[in-house]
């Protein structure tokens, strides 16, 4: 397939300019899409981005990512109901910095012909003095048709309203097109629908000052077939790097995705092709117990962005809570359950002898020893996902690794117990 014959199988095409199949065809085409640095790190809502650059780049064209550290200082309305709390430079210099490293996860950069490039939109933003843009960028954009931007519109009827400071951005992210295309020849932008606006500014002014035909492609805006954003959840954003979203959690998040929504993220987030895309939603229709797309999607997001050893961790604590018990390592445990209550005791005192009543007293799993008996001897408690039947002495035997014990009270009440010392 050509690139915009995959793109739109995979139902990633909601529109795009006038002959730029024709185009794609004819040349290798730079086109590039920005990332906002408003954190130190990008989120599964940024993953539609930067895989369609890489769909780009694997078609055989360059792929440009923009770090926004000139935009970013702004702050882009698309999507918001109030002003972004604006950033000093030194922390979205920060932001860069991690956002450049999880890029690379997905982009090849070194290819002599087709490698990414990464570039800072400050490089230019932070210099141009404001006559100049205004007489040279903002002539060429009439208040009339800036007001009609999607963005703009929510906010002008919002109790908010919109900041010059926000209402110049769509000017920016234009000017931002007309300098990759004088420096590297990038003749494409690509975003959400909601960029289309913003796109087709950057594509005129590039028609008006430099008397070529620059093109966009936008992606749908992803949501769950319920309706809610794509990436939210109760625990909170998403993120791609592993400090703020552990490698477990990742994985869960992927495996936890609906079997309405699994075989369309699996078109969006992998680069499966059709045929095994075909064959995991008719594995899906007919076991939906067994989690066939879900388990794949899951692992191949995971490899893809922690790598295979990560997702080989994710694995084995996930084939753990559903009863399948292999090798257990003790990061695995505390990274999988940081959210658990825990307890620490020392090793001192689980080598004079502990039994399971008193542990479970001791990490508040059971108000008393006696009812800890209780839910022991009714085969309520389980050890490592082990159930125990009786209040027994614990030993290494009933550690990981010497180190943890995880603990469990009826299906999903867990704790963690913490060996801390030397012997």
């Amino acid at each position: 397939m050509s690139f915009l014959q995959e793109m739109r199988w995979r139902g990633l095409v909601a529109d795009h300019t006038p002959d730029l199949e024709e185009l794609l065809a004819a040349e290798r085409v730079t086109g590039y899409i920005g990332f906002d640095p408003t954190a130190a790190s990008l989120h599964v809502g940024s993953l539609l981005p930067i895989l369609n650059l890489a769909r780009l780049q694997r078609a055989g064209h360059r792929p440009i990512a923009i770090a926004g550290g000139g935009t970013g200082l702004i702050g882009d309305p698309s999507g918001k109901r109030t002003e972004r709390t604006l950033l000093d430079l030194p922390k979205v210099e920060e932001n860069l910095r991690g956002i450049e490293a999880q890029l690379r996860h997905f982009l090849d950069f070194d290819d002599a012909e087709t490698g990414a490039l990464l570039v800072n939109n400050a490089d230019w933003l932070c210099k141009i003095p404001l006559l100049d843009f205004l007489r040279d960028v903002g002539k060429h954009f009439t208040v009339n048709r800036m007001v009609t931007q999607e963005s703009v519109k929510l906010r002008l009827e919002s109790e908010v309203g919109l900041s010059f400071t926000e209402f110049s951005y769509s000017l920016l992210q234009a000017y931002d097109f007309l300098e990759l295309y004088d420096r590297h020849g990038c003749k494409l932008q690509m975003g959400g629908t909601d960029q289309w606006g913003n796109i087709l500014f950057g594509a005129d002014l590039i028609r008006r000052l430099r008397e070529d035909k620059a093109h966009g492609l936008v992606s749908p805006l992803i949501t769950n077939a319920s309706g809610t954003k794509f990436g939210k959840t109760e625990a909170g954003t998403v993120w791609l790097d592993p400090q703020l979203t552990p490698p477990y959690h990742y994985y869960q998040f992927w495996l936890n995705t609906g079997d309405d929504d699994a075989v369309r993220y699996l078109r969006y987030f992998t680069f499966l092709g059709q045929e095994e895309i075909e064959q995991l939603a008719a594995e899906l229709a007919e076991a939906p117990q067994e989690r066939a797309a879900q388990r794949r999607l899951a692992s191949e997001l995971t490899r893809m962005t922690h790598g295979e050893e990560a997702l080989s961790r994710a694995q084995r604590v996930t084939d753990l809570l559903f009863g399948h018990r292999g090798d257990l390592f003790a990061d695995d445990l505390l990274e999988a359950f940081g959210d658990a209550p825990s307890t620490e005791i020392t090793r001192a005192d689980f080598d004079a002898g502990l039994t399971l009543s008193q542990l479970l007293t001791d990490a508040g799993a059971a108000p008393s020893r006696n009812q800890a008996r209780r839910l022991i001897d009714q085969g309520g408690i389980y050890v490592n996902e082990e159930r125990v039947g009786e209040d027994v002495e614990l030993g290494e035997a009933h550690t990981v690794e010497n180190q943890v014990i995880l603990l469990r009270r009826g299906k999903k009440s867990y704790s963690v117990v913490r060996i801390v010392g030397q012997r």
